[in-house]
């Protein structure tokens, strides 16, 4: 069962914050009251101020924790673990990423609605999304196609607006070959598998205005636009920028090896 963390984290803000402020304006003067009825309050201090119900001491403590967490969380940085090896060179499994949330604008917890727009997704990105096909899974691609472009796939070869990526061999490393490739002025690494030109994935699209069209770097070992389509503005979550730890397992142990900026 898939846990949605954002919606546990909005819920937990507004009850923590709602127990809290309602406890500050209609029942501690109650409290107070009482207390001092029974001579436990004086004057002249509040030392002797009665003890807070456990829930209300425990929203107090928890709620600036939480509302920091959410804004930080939903308007500036998340950080996101890479699961499987769709990305590779560029992200192994175990990498550890950081996520501009404000990249391509505020966006509202949860319902994703975009609140203020700051920049579009740009081509050669790695953009987080939510999956298409389900509307709450986070995916990890790089952008290649923008609202309006052509894209065609052949022979493992990627073409836009009718114009070849160009590309550059870098070395052959059994089961698949290393090309440095150049999207506008970015570049960046992909690994193409030895063998047979051509197969799955090959095709000719539009991309939809509003919409874009993303690959993986591993590009015969990604599930992404090629076989379900186009990702909606809606649903995109935020830019990668950078790795800060990579930790493969629970029975590894982390590294920091491979932190640095996401190209």
């Amino acid at each position: 069962m898939d846990i949605d963390f954002p919606l546990i984290l909005v819920v937990l803000t507004f009850a923590t914050g709602i127990i809290w402020l309602g406890d500050r304006l209609f029942l501690r003067s109650s409290r107070l009251a009482r207390a001092a009825e029974g001579g436990a309050v004086t004057a002249d201090s509040d030392l002797e101020e009665p003890k807070e119900p456990y829930l209300v001491d425990l929203s107090r403590s928890f709620f600036p924790v939480l509302l920091v967490v959410l804004v930080l969380r939903s308007f500036l940085v998340e950080p996101f673990q890479i699961p499987s090896g769709s990305m590779l060179p560029t992200l192994e499994v175990g990498d550890f990423i950081l996520v501009n949330k404000y990249a391509y604008g505020l966006r509202l917890p949860v319902l994703g609605t975009k609140v203020l727009e700051v920049d579009d997704p740009q081509r050669g990105d790695v953009m987080v999304f939510k999956f298409p096909e389900d509307g709450k899974t986070n995916y990890i691609k790089r952008v290649v196609g923008l609202p309006g472009d052509h894209i065609r796939y052949r022979n493992k070869t990627l073409y836009i607006n009718d114009k070849k990526v160009p590309t550059e061999f870098l070395a052959s490393l059994p089961p698949v070959e290393l090309y440095r490739e150049f999207l506008g002025d970015l570049e960046h690494e992909i690994f193409i598998t030895m063998g047979r030109r051509g197969g799955a994935g090959e095709g000719e699209w539009t991309v939809p205005e509003g919409e874009y069209f993303v690959m993986g770097d591993n590009r015969d070992n990604s599930n992404d636009s090629r076989f379900w389509g186009t990702v909606p503005d809606d649903l995109v979550v935020g830019k990668a920028f950078a790795i800060w730890m990579h930790w493969e397992s629970l029975t590894s142990l982390p590294s920091f090896g491979r932190v640095g900026v996401i190209e």
